[in-house]
């Protein structure tokens, strides 16, 4: 039974990836931040059926900051796949934090090399790097020997995490690789990211339980696939025998005010009667068009992405529907009698 190490496993691709590694059999470990309330609402599921899957997941409390507990963490469990997802990941709220973005997001993945080094492991080491690092992008589409300009903190950390991983693959020679990701949602996104707030103001509007949803730049144009898609491909970059770096995208691109218009059209709603520009969802530096081409992930792993941009958008608001439509949602909301 193969053993695998998930940082960041409360998020969306955390979770669904620990949903794909124990459908394959493995072990699965993943490390978790201490909170005064549950955080693990992504992943509780596997829970449900201890026999089939709970016996084979076991959660660390850690952090990619506390490189001590790291290398005891895997001088302990020894995984043979370690796939490094934890960061503070919102690109806006970056600017706002960036000296944690930094921590967090470029030396957590230091952090995560040094222990698999100290430890004198083999482990296979899997980076999720993000398309933010091409930021003022100088190809469309971008590959993966397009340039980097990063445009925000969290681009920043990104290209510092790459190159981390890309030297310690170098030097030490460590099975280590990135995985170049482009925007990947699902139901599963985080409510303050751009997708997942108007699919969720959708349903809200729709049942009649918010008037108006607030957004910044609709002309933003990126590269949206379904996140279930992309942790495959991070499985199967770790399925090599070396490591090596890839973009996963679909090769599509479109805009902010598309995904609303899309979004607001299934419910059957005109989006111009409930979005409002505000000024403070604007970035400091815009990103105008990230797009990506992943022909080398086609042709080495056999990858594709198959759910395209208006299917993504109709999962998310279906389920964000779905969700609303319960009791304890709206209660939830303090919008029930």
């Amino acid at each position: 039974m193969k053993r695998a190490l998930i940082t960041g496993i409360t998020g969306q691709d955390g979770s669904y990836l620990a949903d794909l590694l124990l459908e394959k059999g493995y072990e699965v470990h993943g490390i978790i931040r201490r909170a005064s309330t549950f955080n693990t609402s992504r992943i509780d599921h596997l829970y449900a059926d201890p026999h089939v899957n709970g016996v084979r997941m076991f959660l660390h409390y850690g952090d990619v900051s506390d490189s001590a507990n790291l290398l005891k963490l895997l001088y302990d469990l020894k995984p043979d796949e370690i796939y490094q997802l934890a960061a503070q990941s919102h690109v806006r709220v970056s600017f706002d934090i960036p000296e944690y973005t930094a921590d967090v997001t470029g030396v957590g993945t230091i952090r995560v090399l040094e222990a698999i080094r100290e430890a004198g492991l083999r482990s296979r080491f899997f980076q999720a790097s993000s398309s933010e690092m091409f930021g003022k992008a100088q190809q469309t589409p971008q590959t993966e020997k397009t340039p980097f300009w990063p445009r925000s903190p969290y681009g920043v950390a990104k290209v510092f995490s790459y190159w981390a991983t890309v030297n310690y693959r170098e030097s030490y020679g460590l099975c280590a690789s990135n995985g170049i990701m482009f925007n990947h949602e699902s139901p599963r996104r985080g409510e303050t990211f751009v997708t997942r707030k108007i699919s969720r103001a959708v349903a809200a509007i729709k049942h009649g339980l918010q008037k108006e949803l607030f957004l910044g730049n609709l002309d933003a144009k990126r590269d949206w696939g379904y996140a279930p898609e992309y942790v495959e491909a991070m499985w199967r970059i770790l399925q090599r025998d070396e490591g090596g770096d890839f973009v996963l995208a679909t090769g599509e691109a479109h805009s902010v005010r598309e995904f609303v218009e899309a979004a607001f059209a299934h419910a059957d709603l005109d989006w111009k009667q409930f979005v409002k520009h505000d000024p403070r969802y604007e970035r400091p530096a815009e990103v105008d068009v990230l797009l990506g081409d992943a022909s080398k992930a086609k042709k080495i792993l056999g990858w594709e992405p198959k759910v395209r941009f208006h299917e993504l958008v109709c999962i998310m608001v279906d389920a964000d529907m779905d969700s609303l439509s319960r009791k304890t949602a709206r209660e939830h909301l303090g919008k029930l009698p």
